[in-house]
């Protein structure tokens, strides 16, 4: 009988990423209810130290999953070695972040595993009967729907960085480490790492930001994205882009935020020369607030942020730094 709720724990540079934390804290209540016990899987080379930050958060259980060979993300390798683990214990349900790596992995399990899966969910919760739900948005964000799984011995879901809120960690509270050994072999991996470039000065991904700042077509020119990036020194704000400034080639496709690029859901969003077209919308709507510059006042922005300012924003962007600037000093 399936037992037990998992959670894949993604790292970044060996830290756990947040959603992890979130999911964490959001889990606990569920598995309290249920009576199961909270677990989470770790996979990599050396996550000892990640392992220790789960408990805190309310893990009962880390699967702490090394080998050299999951040193890096591969998708055969991690596929494998996670497919392994659930078919040996069975949890009832597993869940993971809606990020790169996640919307890349957990299809393939679900389809090794015949499990249900919704993707990239703004909501879990216990529906009818204690029975597992979540909540997704479809068609661009136009509607939100209600899922429930029907006859899914395992239940899978990926879940939208920065929309639950984590809990205070408690100290005190530790977790059982489990160590394992996947059966892995170079011949499961068909495609290999051969080099990393990282950016010098690396800012907070897009999709764990808690603060973005976004432009588009209104900034006339990549030159004019400095006006962004001051303001998001002030606020320790991670700057984003509309798929018009990126096609473009004023800002590189990693910064893109939209249906066709990264789905975000900060605590603030700042759009700025943006219209607000619906592929735009389907990647920031779940912002907690939306805050809109533009000096088109039939701008489509204007229907859905919480507050919108009606002007030319080469003077509203250098005011608000400066004002912003202020307030930091005070």
């Amino acid at each position: 009988m399936a037992k037990g709720i998992w959670i894949f724990a993604e790292r970044t540079d060996g830290t756990l990423r947040k959603v992890t934390f979130e999911m964490l804290s959001e889990v606990r209540k569920m598995a309290d209810t249920l009576g199961e016990e909270l677990c989470v899987v770790v996979l990599g080379e050396g996550v000892e130290a990640a392992t220790k930050d789960c408990g805190p958060y309310g893990a009962d259980k880390v699967y702490a999953v090394e080998s050299p060979l999951l040193k890096d993300y591969t998708t055969e390798a991690y596929t494998k070695a996670l497919v392994d683990l659930v078919k040996q214990h069975q949890p009832s349900i597993l869940l993971g972040g809606a990020t790169v790596i996640g919307k890349d992995l957990f299809p393939r399990v679900a389809a090794r595993l015949d499990a249900g899966l919704a993707v990239d969910c703004t909501e879990i919760k216990l529906g009818e009967g204690n029975q597992f739900a979540v909540k997704r948005p479809m068609c661009a964000g136009k509607v939100y729907a209600d899922i429930a799984f029907a006859d899914a011995t395992l239940k899978m879901a990926t879940v939208r960085p920065n929309v639950l809120i984590p809990s205070q960690p408690d100290a005190s509270r530790k977790a059982e480490i489990v160590k394992v050994a996947p059966a892995l072999t170079a011949d499961d991996i068909k495609c290999k790492i051969v080099e990393q470039i990282k950016v010098a000065g690396e800012k907070v991904d897009l999709t764990e930001a808690e603060v973005i700042i976004s432009g588009g077509r209104g900034l006339k020119g990549p030159e004019n994205f400095v006006l962004l990036e001051e303001m998001a020194a002030v606020l320790n704000a991670t700057v984003g882009a509309s798929r018009a400034a990126v096609d473009a080639g004023w800002r590189p496709q990693s910064d893109q935020v939209g249906q066709t690029g990264k789905v975000v859901s900060p605590n603030l969003y700042i759009a700025c020369g943006i219209s607000g077209a619906i592929q735009h919308f389907a990647g920031m709507g779940t912002s907690k607030y939306i805050v809109a510059i533009n000096k088109d006042p039939e701008a489509v922005i204007f229907g859905k942020c919480d507050y919108g300012i009606c002007d030319d924003l080469f003077k509203v962007m250098p005011a608000l730094t400066e004002e912003m600037k202020k307030i930091r000093k005070e």
